[in-house]
């Protein structure tokens, strides 16, 4: 049994799509397959059901895969601290975002782990609702994540890295475009863009709160995971959206952003990660992150 058979196995269970595994693999589908089929020869069991439309774990499939995943998690170790002793740091840093957060923050962490940490690479993984960002830290499928806080799990450190508010985007035809500031109250009877409803989606819920001091329970027009795609629906008026203030700097041409009137509502985003002796290359990460983001 070897690393790499593991390693592709942990990713397509993660897609479930073989397709999109061997592109995040960087390797030909062909490969791919060949490599399940080695590790499910060597096991003596089915850990994938396949058919034309879809790819789902069999049951020995999942009981494999935190076992998958904790000797990729050794492996990845030992090689670090064998690096680490030599005074390199080298590794692959698996970073899950969300869509409020990555237009402000990933590109300069990106930017800087590269000059500091040339020889760690970033494995950016996105669009993660709150929810499944806690479950993947806790599966140990990522590694840090950048989210909106607080989050309600012992076993998971955070450090605040920014707080910010919220501003209302517009049609640039709509009645209200003209104003310097909106009442949401003027908005009760419109259609709202807004991320689906999941427990711990703190951007959705922060536009519920909002909605509610406002005096209502808004109209959902859609739904839609990524934010700036929010305001591209927008544009071609599905609806209006709430967003952050960082994301509303973003808005496409046709739209107009606007401060709301008496916002009470903060958004604070947050450095995630596993509680307990991290990877050498997580941890210089995390440093990175905390020192660039001190808010």
């Amino acid at each position: 049994m070897e690393i790499r058979w593991l390693e592709g196995f942990i990713v397509v269970a993660e897609e479930l799509h073989f397709s999109n595994a061997a592109i995040r693999l960087g390797m030909a589908q062909s490969p791919l397959s060949q490599l399940i089929r080695k590790l499910e020869a060597e096991l003596g069991q089915k850990l994938f059901d396949r058919s034309t439309r879809s790819v789902e774990l069999t049951a020995a499939g999942k009981a494999f895969l935190p076992h998958a995943r904790e000797i990729v998690a050794s492996t990845a170790v030992a090689r670090e601290a064998v690096n680490a002793a030599e005074g390199e740091i080298v590794g692959v840093v698996r970073v899950g975002f969300s869509g409020v957060l990555n237009y402000s923050t990933l590109p300069l962490l990106t930017s800087e782990v590269r000059k500091r940490l040339p020889n760690v690479e970033l494995e950016l993984v996105g669009q993660k609702l709150t929810k499944e960002a806690v479950s993947l830290l806790r599966l140990g499928a990522l590694d840090i994540t950048l989210m909106g806080l607080p989050i309600e799990d012992p076993e998971i450190e955070t450090q605040l890295i920014s707080v910010e508010g919220f501003c209302v985007v517009l049609p640039k035809n709509h009645r209200l475009a003209g104003e310097d500031v909106v009442d949401l109250a003027d908005l009760s009877d419109e259609g709202f863009v807004t991320t689906p409803e999941f427990p711990g989606s703190v951007f959705r819920n922060s536009t519920f709160q909002l909605c509610a001091e406002a005096g209502f329970v808004p109209r959902i027009s859609q739904q839609v995971n990524d934010p700036y795609m929010a305001l591209l629906l927008v544009e071609v008026g599905v609806g209006v959206a709430v967003t952050t203030q960082s994301t509303g700097k973003l808005a496409p041409a046709n739209t107009v952003t606007l401060p709301i009137k008496q916002c009470s509502v903060e958004l604070r985003h947050g450095v995630a990660w596993m509680q307990g002796a991290g990877r050498v290359a997580r941890d210089a990460v995390i440093d990175i992150a905390l020192e660039i983001f001190n808010p």
